[in-house]
């Protein structure tokens, strides 16, 4: 009767849905009593209800018993006193006894007992990968108002330091003279070296290392036949062996490939590269398959040397082994779109359909196309297979028709585009984007109070972005930098004109998820006052993404009603974003710049205002009010869109 009177007082809500759920069975009978209808009908319900009610009595009667066990079996408080160890050494216990903490409710109280030894036999182990192997640990059980504690004291005693390390070899790489200058370099690279304290972790890491220093060239069949380390408590030393067989030095054989069933085996051999008998390099294994994983024909693919099942191959000098190449392959075509809105466009349309494998070749065929209120856009691009360097070359047809700030042009081009992306230092989060490329144009322009006049052109550019950012789609610190180059000429007049860029935005973190970013824009077109540009070669701005408050491409040089690109560009831009959660922010922002034919003729365009941020998986989404100080007037930019 006390138990139940506590889990009353603890637990009323359960008593009380006891209750309600009686009580709204009481109504629906005496609702279900006034209904016209068949007598069966009504005894149906009443059948119904009364089930209902067992169902919520024996509820109650079971959150009443596991309240009672509960108050029966308690997770103990656990007190540690350290004994001078460090926190490092201290968390690694903490969480050791955690686990066997947790599992105190899942087991009967009459095996306490056990529970308490598995407790301190948790400290011990877990103080032993950290090098004490001699401690003096005491679990006293005490209890206080909430139930039982463990009192968990600690004498460390002396760290164990590695006495003697003797790293033996066997095989090919310990029988051939030409391997002496290797082995007497991964000896030196153990990293558990004389004097150092053993701890676990290290151990097996350095045991891991050793043996991939061995197998990382030649030796594929390397294996570690023997470690042991010899622990003396009462001396606090450890002494460590190894034993290494190298087995016989492996040479590269044929290749075998699986998984091709459209991938011609031409593109396998693309990357694949070796002449028969080269020495075995894993390096070169994992290039292979990065490589291979990279395009866009295969899902996954794997690299590997093929083991042969016969052990005697470890009694030999050399051997031959062939080269495996497991593949699973992309899908064949892929079919997307997407719907967007837009302060520019208002509503677009977007939609792609890809093919990986055409005429049998390892090419990729793409044809597209977007529509929007101001520009309309359809191409056909074929992608040539990465090459061996990993740049991308492409060929492409494209055919467009824009319409902003009064200058409408139609524009049918080819091209060619080499695009690289690469790290300079493989561990480094610095990411590199190089892209040359270059294009024959047929463009028709219309300009108000003008009349319409053909500019056939030819441009060669060249991009480089140097990227070092904590998140390549959502940063938070960090920075990029843009450089650009280009070169054309208007293949009418014969005028030729040249156009340099360098653009740059820094990013720093504020608290725990604000953050400040900074972004400048410079850029210039060099020719002569008579020279035509084509659109997109020229500077224009205004709008995201430049300056808000003004309309898009609606700075810039102005001739007759119209807005068209000139020869001089510089915009700045300061924002500081808040969020109040990990999804939805605010951003206050400043910008100014402007597009004229030269440096000294400019006059600032500022423009400041407010934003909305909502962070997606794609993203940040963005609607911004801005005011344009030089326009007085006030405008929405905003971008939404979703792919499918």
């Amino acid at each position: 009767m006390g138990s139940t009177s506590n889990f009353l007082r603890k637990y009323p809500y359960i008593f009380l849905a006891a209750l309600l759920s009686t009580g709204f069975a009481e109504i629906a009978m005496a609702q279900s009593e006034s209904l016209s209808g068949p007598i069966y009908e009504r005894e149906r319900q009443r059948a119904e209800e009364a089930e209902a009610q067992a169902l919520a009595e024996a509820e109650a009667a079971k959150a009443l018993e596991d309240a009672e066990a509960e108050e029966e079996v308690r997770v103990p408080e656990v007190i540690i006193m350290p004994g001078g160890l460090a926190p490092e050494d201290l968390s690694v216990v903490d969480a050791a006894i955690s686990s066997v903490v947790r599992q105190a409710d899942d087991q009967d109280s009459r095996e306490a007992d056990r529970i308490r030894r598995r407790g301190r036999d948790a400290v011990l182990s877990s103080l032993a990968t950290r090098g004490y192997f001699d401690p003096v640990v005491t679990l006293e059980v005490g209890e206080d108002f909430e139930g039982e504690t463990w009192d968990i004291s600690i004498e460390p005693g002396e760290l164990t330091r590695v006495q003697s390390v003797n790293n033996e070899f066997v095989g090919t790489i310990a029988n051939s003279p030409s391997y002496e200058q290797r082995l007497e370099k991964i000896r030196q690279d153990w990293g558990l070296p004389k004097d150092e304290v053993f701890i676990n972790r290290t151990w097996s890491n350095s045991k891991n290392s050793l043996l991939e220093a061995v197998a990382a060239d030649d030796f594929y069949l390397a294996r570690m036949t023997q470690s042991q380390a010899l622990i003396d408590p009462d001396e606090s030393t450890a002494d460590l062996h190894t034993l290494i067989d190298s087995g016989p030095a492996v040479r590269l054989g044929h290749t075998e490939v699986h998984g091709l069933r459209r991938v011609p085996l031409s593109l396998i051999r693309r990357y694949v590269r070796y002449e028969p008998g080269e020495a075995f390099s894993q390096q070169k294994l994992d290039e292979w398959q990065q490589t291979l994983q990279s395009t866009n024909f295969f899902r996954g693919a794997f690299v590997i040397v093929k083991k042969p099942d016969d052990p005697t191959i470890y009694e030999e000098d050399e051997a031959t082994l062939p080269v495996l190449v497991r593949v699973t392959e992309g899908a064949a075509r892929v079919v997307s779109g997407a719907v967007g809105f837009d302060d520019v466009n208002t509503f677009r349309v977007e939609g792609l359909y890809r093919q990986n494998v055409v005429w049998n070749q390892p090419i990729s065929l793409e044809v597209g196309a977007s529509l929007g209120l101001k520009e309309q856009r359809g191409y056909l691009d074929i992608y040539r297979a990465p090459n061996y360097d990993g740049t991308v070359d492409s060929f492409g047809l494209v055919a467009r028709h824009s319409d902003y700030s009064d200058e409408e042009v139609s524009r049918f081009a080819l091209g060619w585009r080499r695009t690289n992306e690469f790290k300079l230092d493989p561990h480094s989060r610095v990411e590199y984007e190089s892209r040359l490329s270059s294009a024959i144009a047929y463009d028709e322009v219309r300009r108000k109070g003008q009349p319409k006049f053909e500019l056939p052109n030819a441009v060669m550019t060249y991009d480089l972005l140097r990227r070092d950012v904590d998140n390549k789609f959502d940063p938070r610190s960090g920075n990029l930098i843009a450089v650009g180059l280009g070169v054309g000429a208007d293949l009418e007049r014969g005028d030729p004109f040249a156009r340099t860029s360098v653009r740059a935005q820094q990013w720093w973190p504020v608290g725990r998820r604000d953050n400040i970013t900074v972004r400048a824009e410079v850029g210039y077109v060099h020719a002569k006052t008579s020279t035509r540009i084509p659109d997109d070669f020229g500077y224009r701005t205004g709008g995201a993404g430049s300056i808000r408050g003004y309309r898009y491409f609606g700075i810039g040089e102005d001739i007759h009603k119209s807005v068209v690109g000139t020869r001089a560009l510089a915009v700045a831009s300061v924002e500081y974003t808040h969020y109040f959660n990990d999804t939805f922010g605010i951003a206050y922002f400043v910008d100014a710049g402007d597009a004229a034919p030269k440096f000294k003729d400019m006059k600032m365009h500022v423009g400041y205002g407010v934003g909305a941020r909502i962070k997606t998986p794609a993203g940040p989404l963005f609607l911004d009010v801005a005011y344009g100080q030089r326009d007085r007037k006030l405008r929405w930019h905003f971008s939404l869109g979703m792919a499918f």
